[in-house]
């Protein structure tokens, strides 16, 4: 499958980003935001992660700045896409593959289950953490899967599939190119009828100021955010502990 690289549609300086009201930069989201950092999107509802996709798209525009001299199809440049996972719960919604969101691995369907779902962003290093903002539900975990992603993960954000969330302090306005690879993404994903990608991309035109579309989020700390993985919380046994007790 081959596509136009979205490095050549778009850069970081197409996103307008605010941290508490105040114009701001990618890396003021994901402090030390760089190269090696992987991005993992928790989505629970059909498509919903698109309600992420500005972020998302501001973190690919800004991955392809540290290689963008070396970028290319010959021979002697590099083929590369940043190190973002989709992690689908419970079964494979929806295609990310035009929000850059490639090799087809990235894209993990995961048991809806919080150990699961924990030990499936740890295994591809997650340092990144978008979930979807839930009612907390006190998860139960190993205490080892909790270290290692408290090892790991460095930044954390709530997300909604509406583009908006309760509380917000993050805001990013996107860009037409970028709207175009959600709408690409949409058209092309099999497991979407037309009425649901219909229904999704008026949704988007709410999201709308000015003519670009404008999604918010909120900072959390990793304990919330593990909290928000899932309603269910099945697993128990002397290992295992709800963090919400700690």
């Amino acid at each position: 499958m081959f596509k136009i690289h979205t490095r050549n549609m778009m850069g970081s300086n197409d996103f307008d980003i605010e941290v508490k009201g105040q114009s701001a930069l990618l890396e003021e989201i994901f402090e030390g935001f760089n190269e090696y950092d992987r991005i993992g999107v928790v989505v629970r509802e059909t498509a919903g992660g698109i309600g992420a996709s500005a972020l998302l798209m501001s973190a690919v525009a800004r991955f392809y700045d540290f290689f963008r001299p070396q970028l290319g199809f010959k021979p002697d440049q590099l083929v590369i896409y940043p190190q973002f996972y989709i992690f689908h719960v419970g079964k494979k919604q929806s295609s990310y593959y035009y929000l850059d969101i490639w090799p087809p691995h990235k894209e993990v369907v995961v048991e809806d289950e919080p150990e699961q779902i924990l030990g499936a962003i740890n295994d591809r290093g997650i340092t990144r953490l978008l979930v979807e903002d839930i009612p907390p539900v006190k998860a139960n975990f190993l205490r080892e899967t909790v270290s290692a992603a408290k090892h790991q993960i460095i930044t954390a954000l709530a997300y909604s599939p509406t583009g908006n969330v309760k509380d917000s302090d993050v805001k990013i306005t996107s860009c037409e190119a970028a709207e175009k690879c959600v709408f690409d993404s949409l058209q092309n994903s099999k497991e979407l009828s037309k009425d649901v990608v219909d229904g999704i991309l008026e949704y988007r035109k709410k999201l709308m100021i000015n003519g670009r579309v404008t999604e918010t989020y909120r900072k959390i700390d990793l304990e919330t955010a593990l909290n928000l993985l899932s309603p269910k919380s099945s697993v128990t046994g002397e290992r295992y502990y709800a963090l919400l007790e700690e």
